[in-house]
């Protein structure tokens, strides 16, 4: 069973309530091996560390 509108919701009211979804930007995180920028709770890609261990070589 689904939800049973009492009025039909136009397109307007549909769309301003749709708008607000906007992408947010990278929240971005200094390594601590090798401080190049990277995304939180992730391996580097420049040094391939985490958490200051080494998990990925990199050539």
């Amino acid at each position: 069973m689904s939800i049973c509108p009492k009025n039909k919701s136009s397109k307007g009211r549909r769309d301003k309530r749709r708008a607000n979804w906007k992408m947010s930007e990278m929240n971005l995180v200094k390594c601590s091996k090798c401080g190049a920028l990277m995304l939180s709770h992730r391996v580097c890609k420049s040094c391939g560390s985490y958490n200051k261990k080494e998990i990925v070589s990199v050539d």
